[in-house]
């Protein structure tokens, strides 16, 4: 494989257009091959320092912390949460897996927890003994915005018995050659801005079959409240990272090579194949496609629905971010791709449709 300078022209052009058109207020596209940051480029009103709330595409990098965690036989995925938070099994609980957790198919997918709450250990344990189950564990795929990544930092925790956002950098960011990005970082980011109109009832019927879509906890005012300087630098695991779409690239080009053996290389090559997790969304009916942290793009043609575009391979892996944080890698090809703006989109009709385009723009970028 190797790197097609005309589908990359086309990549920039094909995000710019978004800035361009009035459609965002500043975005940054990376491309990444053969461990090498290949194309990184800034849009609009920001420059390539500038840093961006990626949503949950952070749930990637806090998984990074865990896989390394496996790897020192300090987390078994198979074990209960109990066996590492016994505070955790209050009304119910006390039969979910860590692979459960990891999966989102644990049963508490709306179980609330404030960024500000979930600073400390206390926080989240206070948090955890009044969560209840919403259906049996292990039964129902159904996504965990936020309430999932709070019970693995809290694991992440009592296994090394330090703070998970210095975890997540000595032993994920740090090996990978990168910032730091979860927590306390160095950086504010570009400031969350509204833009677009909502798509109508009939839209959202033509596209998603529903009149009306339940957003669950990710709510406009709950994205932009990532703007408090306060929130972003408590890291919250599963949407708070802040950084760069070339962080993003060089990330899966990590996940795709494991440099140094960051991973145990069993480890990684279950994260990057072992599709675990196969039930069908609760509102789109979609097959997951979940691994241990990642998402697999699959060989059904839903891999767009699954945020990675049309174009890549069915084995790519990747995990975007919410209102069109785009982030994956194709062991295929050995392309990874970041997209990050700050334009918060509230036609959720033509944000995914913008997401397709300029994932499946970016894996056209490998050549045969």
């Amino acid at each position: 494989m190797g790197i097609d300078q005309a589908a990359v022209e086309k990549l920039v052009a094909r995000a710019r257009r978004e800035v361009d058109d009035g459609l965002l207020p500043s975005a940054q596209v990376a491309l990444a091959y053969d461990d090498e940051l290949v194309l990184f480029e800034t849009f609009g009103d920001a420059t390539d320092d500038t840093r961006y709330v990626v949503y949950s595409a952070t749930k990637a990098f806090v998984a990074g912390a865990v896989w390394a965690l496996i790897g020192d036989d300090e987390v078994d995925v198979s074990k209960l949460v109990v066996d590492y938070i016994p505070e955790f099994g209050t009304n119910g609980k006390d039969v979910i897996t860590v692979e459960q957790v990891m999966l989102h198919t644990s049963g508490f997918p709306l179980a609330p927890l404030s960024a500000l709450q979930g600073d400390t250990s206390a926080g989240r344990v206070r948090a955890f003994a009044k969560w209840r189950l919403n259906w049996e564990p292990g039964t129902k795929y159904q996504y965990h915005p936020t309430a999932a990544h709070w019970v693995l930092a809290e694991i992440i925790e009592r296994v090394t018995g330090k703070d998970f956002r210095d975890v997540v950098q000595a032993r994920v960011t740090d090996p990978a050659g990168l910032p730091r990005v979860v927590g306390d970082v160095p950086w504010q980011a570009a400031e969350l801005q509204l833009v677009g109109e909502p798509a109508t009832p009939d839209e959202l019927e033509a596209a998603f079959g529903v009149r009306e879509l339940d957003l669950g906890e990710v709510t406009l005012d709950a994205l932009l409240g990532f703007n408090d300087p306060a929130v972003q630098r408590v890291g919250v695991p599963g949407g708070g990272g802040v950084m760069r779409a070339c962080d993003l690239a060089m990330y899966y080009q990590a996940i795709l090579h494991n440099p140094g053996e960051m991973w145990r290389p069993d480890v990684i090559d279950d994260v990057r194949s072992n599709v675990r997790n196969h039930l069908p969304d609760v509102m789109t009916g979609v097959p997951a496609n979940r691994t241990l942290g990642l998402i697999q793009a699959g060989g059904d043609g839903k891999s767009n629905w699954r945020g990675m575009g049309h174009t890549v391979s069915p084995i790519a892996v990747g995990h975007n971010g919410a209102k069109g944080q785009i982030a994956f890698g194709d062991p295929a090809t050995g392309l990874s791709f970041g997209f990050t703006t700050n334009g918060l989109d509230e036609n959720d009709v033509r944000e995914p449709r913008r997401t397709s385009g300029i994932a499946s723009a970016a894996a056209r970028c490998a050549t045969p």
